[in-house]
């Protein structure tokens, strides 16, 4: 059932219940979001955490809507999660639930510890609430409304159900214990007055349950045996256990781990819903975004995400991952499985003097080395060539290796080429042209000599590159930690101006004319790319930098910059 990967204190904590016998040695999960935003990469480690525990166990797994917030949820956010946990993999079969679909179970459990003087209306406004509450180091005070006879708090309770109070004039609270050194104990509020249009219940009611009350209830109705949560709910705990033990229902374990925190990303909800809003990225699926939407249409796969969050574990104390941990996640996986192919970015013509005018052939290109079934294909060659014009310096730094005046390098599966002279715009004095000469007897990219050139350049054939757009995306912030900002500003003062490039004019190998939208490329020396299945439509090919290989030379350049 469990390898060494998936061993941890979760499971521990699990076969200790099966050894004893607790559940009935059941094992029944759930993944309950919230439909008030897109799932994010944070969520990608929960749905893995719960669904995996249940299929390694042999039990369920429910998706179930955590809707008691009207105000903030729309049904564009339900959709979107069935199909983001649909494509991470994941089948709950039959068991699609809402809290909103136990509404009225939760108002009968709200109505029982009425009865049981348990519960009581308060009419203390929000801000005499919080001030009641007391602090960290001073206890609270009994609200004057906390010992209303359970005759008139059920009247009252009833009578705010009905609609009959303005929203916000009257709560109900739990009764606990107002000098509880757990602040969440000292009567939390459980219903309040909202009117509020609700995604499914429509109108039909105008006082919603809280989150805390409404979350154990809904786990104990649907029989689920370990409520997985992450480690912010773990200050919550006793109150989830309260709730349940003064209705007598059905008591789940609660078990927190740590959330996932990602290095140049945020995963605030709430954060990310301001990015939309404020459109400093296209929408909730932006590729720069780190929704799972996001992520797959930037090309990351089921497979790697899964990967990645098996990777990182579960642990009980909060870290940050580098985001790099990520990235190759999907570098490890495409590294195997895509095929390569040559791309100039941002080209520089090349002409070859001394290869014959009108003259082409075809060379042998490896499909992919890590996969000896792969193959090879045809990449046609001729006179005129582009390359990346980073790949060439009219004044080389010290250490530059690739394609100078006077300078060999190796073209890959072709010839060894030398600058012989450089053309330049006449008017802004820019490199328009390269031109070359080139050695017949190193076809292949070896010479018989035994020569050693220091690089070799990737290429396209002119005469026969197709055209492509290629957008580039990088880290959305540039700071490691994007809530680390000066005084008076916020995240956003982090986002990072070059998290997307856009080149219109790029040059693809004539293999890529058949790629189909979808499919995925290593284009060699830059990265991994997919074929944007939206963007790429009447003729247009649109690719998307998935992540980029890493680029010796950018490190020096970066460090010489310095």
């Amino acid at each position: 059932m469990e390898t060494a990967n998936t061993k941890n204190f979760i499971r521990e904590i699990i076969d200790e219940h099966n050894r004893s016998g607790r559940f009935g040695a059941k094992v029944h999960t759930r993944f309950p979001p919230e439909p008030n935003g897109y799932l994010h990469i944070g969520h990608a480690k929960a749905i893995c955490i719960n669904f995996g525990i249940a299929r390694d166990y042999k039990g369920l797994c429910n998706l179930r809507m955590d809707d008691t917030n009207p105000e903030k949820e729309e049904m564009e956010y339900v959709d979107s999660i069935i199909e983001d946990v649909k494509w991470l993999g994941f089948d709950w079969q039959d068991r699609l639930f809402y809290a909103s679909d136990y509404f009225d179970k939760i108002y009968e459990c709200a109505i029982q510890l009425v009865k049981l003087g348990r519960a009581y209306v308060d009419d203390l406004t929000a801000d005499q609430i919080r001030e009641y509450r007391g602090t960290l180091t001073q206890p609270g005070k009994n609200s004057p409304y906390r010992d209303r006879p359970v005759e008139e708090n059920l009247s009252l309770f009833t009578r705010m159900r009905n609609g009959e109070f303005p929203d916000g004039s009257r709560v109900l609270r739990a009764k606990i214990d107002m000098a509880s050194p757990h602040i969440v104990m000292r009567d939390p509020v459980i219903y309040r007055i909202k009117r509020a249009h609700h995604h499914r219940t429509l109108d039909k009611w105008c006082i919603y349950p809280m989150y805390d009350f409404a979350h154990c209830i809904s786990d104990s109705i649907e029989g689920i045996t370990h409520s997985i949560c992450t480690l912010e709910f773990e200050n919550n705990r006793p109150l989830y256990d309260w709730f349940l033990d003064a209705l007598g229902m059905h008591h789940p374990q609660q078990i927190e781990f740590a959330r996932l925190n990602l290095s140049n990303t945020v995963l605030s909800k709430r954060k990310l819903l301001q990015l939309v809003r404020e459109k400093l990225v296209d929408g909730w699926n932006d590729p720069r975004m780190p929704t799972l939407s996001g992520l797959r249409c930037r090309g990351y796969t089921p497979q790697s995400i899964r990967n990645f969050c098996d990777s990182i574990g579960v642990a009980k104390m909060d870290s940050i991952v580098d985001i790099n941990v990520l990235e190759n996640s999907i570098r490890e996986e495409l590294n195997k499985t895509a095929p390569r192919a040559m791309a100039v970015l941002k080209p520089l013509k090349v002409v070859i003097t001394n290869y014959p005018e009108g003259k082409s052939e075809e060379l042998d290109a490896v499909n992919n080395p890590e996969d000896p079934t792969a193959g090879t294909r045809k990449v046609p060659f001729g006179r005129e060539l582009y390359i990346e014009r980073d790949d060439f310096r009219e004044v080389p730094p010290p250490k530059f290796y690739r394609l100078s005046p006077g300078k060999e390098v190796r073209l890959r599966y072709a010839y060894f080429i030398t600058c012989t002279e450089v053309v330049k715009d006449p008017v802004i004095g820019e490199v328009t042209e390269v031109r070359c000469t080139y050695d017949p007897a190193t076809k292949g990219g070896d010479s018989p000599d035994a020569r050693k050139v220091k690089a070799t350049l990737h290429w396209v054939s002119a005469a026969h590159a197709i055209d492509a757009e290629v957008r580039l995306y990088d880290m959305l912030f540039t700071n490691r930690n994007p809530n680390d900002v000066p005084e008076g500003a916020d995240f956003k003062a982090n986002l990072n101006p070059g998290s997307l490039e856009t080149l219109p004019a790029c040059k693809l190998e004539p293999s890529l004319g058949g790629a189909k939208p979808g499919a995925r490329y290593q284009f060699e020396r830059l990265g991994y790319f997919y074929i944007d299945p939206v963007a790429s439509k009447d003729g247009k090919r649109v690719f998307n930098r998935i992540v980029s290989l890493k680029d010796t030379w950018a490190k020096v350049e970066k460090r010489t910059a310095r």
